[in-house]
């Protein structure tokens, strides 16, 4: 994989976490969101465990502990506190004070941290993408301003712009298969109490067990392999407009899967979303040539 591909690996991982939603709406109702989400780690976590081990890429010697446990507590609290703000706040407000906000913590993070200044390109592409989750979620009657829950839904996108950025640097370094298997399966331990504290009998019938098998191999497990990859190449901030396509997948599911209605405003909000990141996968495209010609 190259530079060029990078952003559609992410995109792709967008695609596949976009799913989460519409799968959550099979799930048994006597399934908490908070257990779903433990158990979608405990099962992407034992995934990726696997793969590695067949892999044989699992090489722990100078690992860096404090990288690998500040990733893996961010994917920790970031499922509770998604989860939590929806239910304070409502799917609407929540969703996109989370997934919109992350994109400009993670510029932020790297501004602070790594003394890299968003370029305007990238301010431009996150601004529509922002713009657009806004107006596509315009149309859920689920609207209510909790100060707590909007509170929490912060907290998510900052742990998942924390994610992001912790975990470039361990893909630069590391094997994209091992990075995901060992924060992954940290992220579960960390989230294991909550597998005694909910109800977790729906994982006995087929319906549940289908849906957090889904959740756990193909939206986390490979979702996240596949974003980890695109961090070889991509920055942090990019990476997380990018994954913008996750509410625009789960739109377009809820429509032709679950027949919800889309107003003309939430279909602009698509348009708009598309167009971002259609903008940020284009100006990535012009620096890999940029530098492939100074190269040569």
């Amino acid at each position: 994989m190259n530079g060029k591909t990078a952003p559609f690996f992410i995109l792709l991982a967008g695609v596949l976490w976009g799913t989460t939603g519409t799968t959550q709406a099979f799930a048994p109702e006597s399934a908490h969101p908070i257990a779903i989400g433990a158990a979608r780690l405990a099962a992407g976590g034992l995934f990726l465990l696997c793969m590695v081990f067949l892999a044989g890429k699992l090489d722990l010697k100078n690992w860096p502990i404090k990288n690998t446990l500040m990733a893996s507590l961010c994917m920790a609290l970031y499922q509770p506190l998604f989860f939590s703000a929806v239910t304070l706040t409502g799917v609407a407000i929540g969703t996109v004070t989370a997934i919109g906000s992350a994109p400009v913590l993670s510029g932020l993070l790297e501004w602070l941290y790594l003394k890299k200044r968003p370029s305007a390109i990238w301010w431009c592409s996150t601004f529509l993408s922002i713009l657009g989750c806004v107006l596509l979620f315009m149309n859920k009657n689920s609207v209510h301003m909790d100060p707590a829950g909007l509170l929490l839904a912060l907290g998510a996108g900052l742990t998942f712009a924390g994610y992001t950025l912790v975990s470039r640097d361990l893909v630069e370094n590391y094997s994209s298969l091992s990075v995901v298997a060992v924060v992954f399966t940290l992220s579960a331990i960390f989230l294991s109490p909550f597998l005694f504290i909910f109800d977790m009998s729906w994982l006995g019938s087929v319906r549940g067990l289908t849906v957090s098998l889904h959740l756990g191999i193909l939206a986390t497990g490979i979702a996240y392999f596949l974003f980890s990859k695109g961090l070889v190449h991509v920055s942090s901030s990019t990476a997380v407009t990018l994954a913008l396509a996750e509410p625009l997948t789960a739109a377009l599911l809820g429509v032709f899967l679950l027949g919800e209605s889309l107003t003309a405003v939430s279909w602009l909000g698509i348009f708009l979303i598309m167009m971002g990141i259609g903008v940020l996968i284009g100006s990535s495209q012009n620096s890999g040539r940029k530098i492939r010609a100074a190269e040569s």
